[in-house]
């Protein structure tokens, strides 16, 4: 049986792959992530707020939303302990702050800043564990009050939050 060049090379091809993936450890999503094969639960821990600028519902939103973020992005069981990659952390930073300045000393934009502090452990490899802070923020208008912009920049923010953390622990950002 006689076989063309492309079936050569696409039979070579699919035989090495086929030997290189069989060993590999890591097992790959379409969105870049890279959960160990193993890892079958994740746990995150209530985020407590320590800012003391910081709405009531602060907390209850940031966990819920990275939890949120992490079924959606991942095969992974959530479990309340014990997970085989576990967060935790807490609420360390509520601020804003005076962005653009207009004509008469007056804040044309004002900057919502919030920052966690964050503990991740992976079981699998601990070289991927990390401490670490993560900040984000969204503007809105100063002639806006905070109180009535505040749930869709917080909103907003612990999306940006549960991204950069995603990618932190998972595609080694």
């Amino acid at each position: 049986m006689k076989f063309s060049v492309k079936k050569k090379f696409l039979l070579f091809f699919i035989v090495n792959f086929l030997i290189l993936s069989s060993g590999c450890k890591m097992s790959y999503s379409f969105n870049g992530a890279s959960v160990p094969a193993d890892a079958k639960t994740i746990s995150i821990q209530y985020f407590q707020n320590y800012a003391p600028l910081a709405g009531p519902t602060i907390s209850q939103l940031f966990t819920e939303e990275l939890k949120n973020y992490f079924s959606q992005q991942t095969h992974l069981s959530l479990v309340d302990k014990g997970g085989d990659l576990n967060f935790e952390g807490s609420i360390t930073g509520f601020s804003t702050a005076p962005l653009a300045i207009k004509p008469g000393d007056q804040s044309a934009l004002t900057r919502l800043t919030v920052t966690v502090q964050v503990k991740y452990t992976n079981k699998f490899d601990k070289t991927k564990n990390f401490d670490a802070s993560f900040s984000r923020f969204a503007d809105y208008t100063s002639s806006q009050n905070l109180s009535t912009v505040e749930n869709d920049l917080v909103t907003q923010i612990n999306q940006q939050l549960a991204e950069d953390i995603f990618n932190k622990a998972l595609n080694n950002w």
